[in-house]
């Protein structure tokens, strides 16, 4: 069965329009020059390339019959004789038998087969429904990374438009082995770095270097630094333990004592004498002195190397510490704060000579921040080489983007494998179910085909067809076998072919007569199709009322109640003959037929779905045309002279050419629609017009004169819808 017949682009179809069905019998009806014989010409021969951009959805493959001028220039014009025909014969009992049995086997197979290639496209839609998951979920980084910021939109550079290419170009991507060390948010600085307005070449920041280094080693530290021992108060003193206290007082003694005591500046008695100061004068001696500058050099030294190192703000200012500037300002302080600590312990090394003192060392601390800087500048000289070579650096952070992309998508695509190759081996075993199903159907066709070998019977053909002639009452002319498999017309009593000298309206009740015995019968011996379909175009065009009644019997009989027809289209201009075939049971009708009209307004051809209340007579379809001001003004015209001849001449026995004579008429605006409407003013029936004459509004308002003046406005008024 056909359900969709889509016309385009071709004759008078401008633009697309469809026909959809899923019913048995389908009428269309249209005005002739509407495109009936381009839609039939189309089923004839699809593969003509005037109907590249047309297309029928079949639901099965059988073949389509089609009745139209082609067929009949076909089988009789180009030819001298009728193509073969043979229906099966009821002689040889056996082959039919062979027949009906292959007969159903071959419908059971089919059914099979369709079930097995059901099976299959079931396969296939569930797989692309699970790859259209796939590809929206893959979609989403588009989504995420073209727009906003943009930086990273360049890495879309030719998939931004089209989902299914984006997501082949990511299955084209090997998964990583690990990994990718670089997140998204890391690429997109690289990037930006290299792409903004700012992207300059970089300084490398200094190493941090510290002079001092030597002193926190200095032995000097772990001594204890004592006076003389051999002073009378050397004992004392040490047994105090607090010589740099002693020292301090020194500065408060007097230079000379003489033989009197001078007062003690430590509790303030008069019991220092002159032996007692160079007693404790003595045990500061030089060493001891030594020893204290020592200890001030170092400390001086120190400091002035502490001092000296560059500020927190020369390292945390560059750019590249900008992402990890509490890490270099922790790895500073910690340094600053071990520098200070050991000042203060110089000082109270200072302060008191004899306690020990240990110093921390520094160059671990140093060495980390050292480690930090070489880093950064290591991404510094990176990052200047990149500048240099700009381009080839944004392609590879692309492919790093890409690398992550699919490190991140990972599961979506692992599940996409696995859904294709379940498919894939689903298809794959169906196809080879097929493929036997396929043969065992050929074989089944040729088991048919032999039986029918033994049953052609072109005698039969014949008979049917000049039965058909004769309950025509056709009887001066039959068709007679020319050789085993070909016939040919005659008149009685002369043996020539005789189909040239047959008027139009016999050629086509002969050639419809022939068409019937084709699709009841089967076109060759290898035909082995059950079911086919059948398109009939307007086959009464030629014919006298008296044969239409026995052709719409004809169609009814064989092709809408014929079991071998899947489908049957009829296509017709009359609306007389569409309402006779249209069914008028309204259940049945419903159940099995569907209406149609093609019309063709400016904009060209149009098939629309017809309710059965919608049908009308000619006469009434006529007026629809003339009160429709967008349909082409040569079929315009042409039904305005169908109403005045149809009104006039059949209903009103009214003398035509007085009704023109009128002086409203001899107005020179309404020259041209007296000359086209009034066939009576030539005399061989003719009418010459240039359809550049056509003026809609003057037609109108003659053709409401030609009623107006014989009496009629009041139906004029009611036809026109006034």
């Amino acid at each position: 069965m056909i359900t969709e017949i889509r016309m385009d682009s071709v004759a008078s179809f401008k633009q697309a329009t469809s026909l959809v069905t899923d019913k048995k019998i389908n009428l269309i009806y249209g005005l002739n020059g509407t495109g009936k014989s381009t839609i039939s010409s189309f089923l004839y021969e699809p593969s003509n390339p005037a109907f590249t951009l047309c297309k029928k959805v079949s639901e099965e493959s059988v073949p389509v019959l089609v009745y139209n001028q082609n067929f009949i220039r076909d089988n009789f014009y180009v030819a001298d004789n009728l193509k073969g025909i043979f229906s099966l014969s009821k002689e040889n009992k056996e082959a039919e038998k062979k027949i009906a049995n292959a007969t159903k086997k071959q419908e059971k197979i089919k059914q099979d087969l369709q079930g097995k290639r059901n099976e299959k496209e079931l396969v296939k839609q569930g797989f692309l429904q699970q790859k259209n998951q796939a590809i929206e979920k893959v979609w989403d980084i588009k989504k995420t990374y073209a727009g906003g910021d943009r930086v990273l939109e360049y890495c879309l550079e030719g998939l931004k438009g089209q989902k299914d290419k984006l997501f082949s170009y990511l299955q084209e991507i090997p998964k990583p082995a690990s990994e990718p060390k670089k997140d998204v948010q890391t690429i997109r600085q690289e990037v930006e770095a290299l792409k903004g307005d700012d992207a300059q070449p970089q300084p490398r920041l200094a190493n941090l270097s510290f002079a001092a280094h030597s002193v926190e080693s200095d032995p000097v530290f772990g001594k204890s630094i004592l006076g003389n021992a051999d002073s009378e108060v050397a004992a004392l003193i040490e047994r105090l333990g607090n010589s740099d206290w002693v020292k301090q007082g020194l500065s408060y003694f007097p230079e000379s004592v003489g033989d009197s005591n001078a007062q003690c500046p430590f509790c303030q008695e008069a019991t220092i004498s002159e032996k007692f100061i160079d007693s404790v004068r003595s045990y500061f001696d030089v060493t001891y002195e030594q020893n204290l500058n020592e200890l001030s050099q170092l400390l001086k030294a120190y400091r002035d190397a502490v001092d000296s190192l560059p500020g927190m703000s020369s390292f945390t200012d560059h750019p590249f510490v900008k992402y990890r500037k509490d890490f270099i300002t922790n790895k500073y302080n910690l340094l600053v704060d071990a520098l200070q600590d050991n000042s203060r312990k110089i000082e109270e090394k200072l302060k008191s000579p004899k306690v020990p003192a240990t110093l921390s060392d520094t160059t671990g601390l140093i060495a980390d921040l050292n480690s930090v800087i070489d880093q950064i500048n290591s991404e510094v000289d990176e990052y200047n080489d990149k500048l240099k070579n700009r381009e080839s650096a944004l392609e590879n952070l692309r492919n790093e983007f890409w690398q992550l992309m699919r490190w991140q998508y990972d599961q979506t695509m692992a599940r996409f494998d696995a859904d294709w190759r379940d498919a894939n081996q689903k298809s794959k075993g169906l196809d080879i179910e097929i493929g036997n199903i396929d043969d065992e159907l050929a074989k089944i066709r040729r088991e048919i085909a032999d039986a029918q070998k033994q049953t052609v019977n072109i005698d039969q053909a014949i008979t049917a067809i000049n039965a058909g002639l004769n309950d025509l009452g056709i009887d001066d002319f039959s068709v007679q076998k020319h050789s085993d498999n070909l016939y040919r017309v005659v008149r009685a009593g002369d043996s020539k072919d005789a189909f040239h000298s047959l008027s139009e309206g016999e050629k086509m009740m002969i050639s419809f007569l022939y068409f019937c015995e084709l699709c009841k019968g089967k076109a060759s011996a290898e035909d082995t199709h059950a079911k086919r379909i059948a398109v009939i175009d307007d086959p009464i065009s030629s014919l006298s009322h008296v044969f239409i009644f026995n052709v719409g019997q004809l169609i009814r009989s064989i092709f809408f109640k014929g079991e071998q027809f899947s489908q049957v289209i009829v296509l017709t201009h009359s609306l007389y003959f569409f309402y006779e075939m249209t069914d008028p049971n309204h259940e049945r009708r419903k159940e099995t037929q569907k209406l149609f009209r093609l019309s063709k307004p400016s904009s060209g051809s149009v098939i629309q779905e017809m309710k059965y209340e919608e049908i009308q007579n000619d006469y009434q379809a006529y007026w629809s045309v003339v009160n429709d001001q967008s349909q082409p003004p040569a079929l315009i015209a042409n039904c305005m002279r169908n109403i005045v001849e149809y009104f006039f001449n059949f209903v009103r026995k009214k003398d035509l050419n007085k009704v023109f004579q009128m002086p409203e008429l001899q107005d020179a605006k309404y020259q041209a629609f007296c000359r086209y409407i009034n066939r009576e003013s030539h005399s061989l029936g003719q009418n010459i017009i240039d359809m550049k004459e056509f003026n809609y509004d003057v037609f109108k308002e003659g053709l409401r004169l030609v009623f107006d003046k014989t009496g009629y406005l009041d139906h004029y008024k009611a036809m026109s819808k006034c």
